[in-house]
């Protein structure tokens, strides 16, 4: 079957394909999902000024972040819980990214081992952390991201708690899952995607955290590690404690204020992601491209600024990049193309994000990404995104 045409092709397909209680959890967000719904309103608001007859003969989409060339401005971002779309997740993902020429952030909540994802590619690799209250278990999870070869650690810092996701209690969605008349009619009813789980032998398991947790490789005990232990005392001074076991490119991945990125900025850390969570956490957070620009001027030359939330088009990667982040996170859509057509998908979805990278970049009349800057936009685009 040829490649579909857009990632709302494969996002549909994937809804089609994937029971219900997962296609909830990859696209909830939080309470009435405002947050989630303002993450895409932004890109909408923002209108391009095009530069007509410029030589666009060849283009290039490429950049350098954190001393790593990228093929487009972006990075195959963490998601948690992905062995729910397809077994092997993580594995599929990175090689993906890494064949797109594009870095993979392992998620502290993978259903692949560190050392597995490693084995599976060649590609740049990154860890996102959750820090736990026993602090061992970070620690441990650090030392084995470097001595596979991670080369950046990527702290979340917005997640002290799981927000308020209405559609994970309607579903009762929770770890261990719970077998229900209504939990059996869903899996029934999706023959394929059971098939995919017993293929791996049933529920997604948080293997990596069990390794790191020394916790038994059931569900129950890990999502006791996941919730009971997340460490709710984390602040700034702590960014110290990780430089000491962490000696490698340190991020801070959560932000949503001027204030917090220059509190960032004082810790000496290599950048910061603007993040709303994909809307899951905060309910009513700003979108983190609003508020991408006063963010990027405070921030300056010293330190990177990447931002996600909401990035489906190739065009919406290069209005972030024009706003001033280096480069975007992909979240949801590398798992659209997981969920609907397995590894390939993801492969069609990251060529698909390129190829629209690349035509928007020529028909902007700006041939190369490391180059843009606001001036890409109509004079009014200050005054849209603060209607929003």
């Amino acid at each position: 079957m040829a490649a579909l045409p857009a990632v709302q092709d494969y996002r549909a397909l994937a809804h089609k394909r994937l029971a219900r209680m997962a296609r909830d959890y990859l696209e909830g967000g939080a309470e009435d999902l405002r947050t989630l719904g303002r993450n895409r309103k932004a890109y909408d608001a923002l209108l391009f000024k095009p530069t007509v007859l410029t030589d666009v003969t060849s283009v290039d989409a490429s950049v350098e972040v954190l001393g790593q060339p990228l093929a487009m401005p972006a990075v195959v971002g963490p998601t948690g819980l992905n062995g729910l779309y397809y077994p092997r997740a993580e594995e599929a993902l990175a090689t993906a990214a890494h064949r797109a020429g594009l870095p993979f952030v392992v998620s502290t909540a993978s259903t692949s081992l560190l050392e597995d994802v490693r084995r599976a590619s060649d590609g740049e690799l990154w860890l996102q952390l959750y820090v736990q209250r026993d602090r061992g278990i970070s620690q441990r999870m650090m030392e084995r991201a470097r001595a596979a070869g991670y080369s950046v650690l990527m702290l979340t810092v917005d997640t002290p708690v799981h927000g308020v996701r209405d559609h994970d209690i309607r579903n009762g969605f929770k770890m261990p899952l719970r077998i229900t008349s209504r939990l059996m009619a869903d899996v029934i009813t999706h023959p394929r995607w059971c098939l995919r789980m017993l293929r791996q032998g049933g529920s997604p398991q948080l293997v990596n955290l069990a390794r790191s947790a020394g916790t038994a490789v059931n569900l129950a005990a890990q999502a006791a590690a996941m919730s009971r232990q997340m460490d709710m005392s984390l602040d700034w001074q702590d960014i110290d404690w990780l430089r000491a076991h962490w000696p490698g490119r340190l991020l801070v991945k959560g932000i949503l204020s001027v204030d917090d990125a220059l509190k960032a900025r004082a810790t000496g850390v290599d950048g910061i992601v603007l993040s709303n969570h994909g809307g899951r956490q905060l309910e009513s957070a700003p979108s983190p491209l609003e508020l991408l620009p006063a963010v990027a001027e405070a921030a300056g030359s010293a330190m990177t600024v990447m931002m996600d939330g909401g990035i489906r088009r190739g065009s919406d990667i290069v209005k972030a990049r024009a706003l001033g982040a280096q480069a975007v996170l992909l979240g949801r859509a590398p798992l659209y193309g997981l969920a609907a057509r397995g590894p390939r998908g993801v492969d069609e979805v990251l060529q698909i994000l390129r190829r629209e990278c690349e035509t928007t970049l020529r028909l902007l009349g700006c041939p190369r990404a490391a180059e843009l800057s606001p001036s890409v936009f109509q004079p009014a685009w200050k005054e849209r995104l603060k209607a929003l």
